[in-house]
């Protein structure tokens, strides 16, 4: 955790007037959304520094890694969170190979790549057209409820 925590900047500062719960809730959030954060905290008391670590970790319920100086470093576990299923999703973009072959038959195929959107369909001869609706008849649109 220390080596994964070198490169981080501090993402909570703790200033002068110390541990508040409003400081404490960003702690909370940096948490969640991080899980491994740097916390820069301005006292100059060592004593008062790890008094902060451990109150920030037990309140937490986060891990205390390490304590440089004015740079505590805590980690908690990140909840997975899940991503709801859309049913009106379209197709993302891919990207398509189109071949076309000499008529010769002596030179190589030409090799294209193209992006086909979600609203777009590859017809004959390589060429995107946009996909539209099909047109039911007038009878079969008063028929349907």
């Amino acid at each position: 955790m220390r080596a994964d925590a070198h490169h981080l900047e501090p993402s909570v500062m703790i200033g002068s007037a110390g541990l508040t719960p409003a400081v404490r809730r960003e702690v909370d959030a940096a948490l969640q959304a991080h899980g491994l954060i740097k916390v820069r905290v301005a006292l100059d008391d060592r004593a008062a520094r790890e008094a902060v670590l451990a109150d920030l970790a037990d309140k937490l319920g986060a891990a205390p890694i390490q304590h440089i100086g004015k740079l505590l470093v805590l980690w908690r576990p990140v909840v997975p969170r899940e991503k709801p299923e859309r049913d009106d999703r379209m197709p993302g973009p891919k990207v398509v190979k189109v071949l076309k072959f000499s008529k010769s038959g002596n030179h190589r195929a030409q090799v294209k790549k193209i992006t086909v959107l979600g609203n777009m369909r590859l017809a004959a001869g390589g060429q995107l057209k946009r996909a539209k609706k099909r047109k039911t008849s007038v009878k079969k649109a008063a028929q349907q409820p």
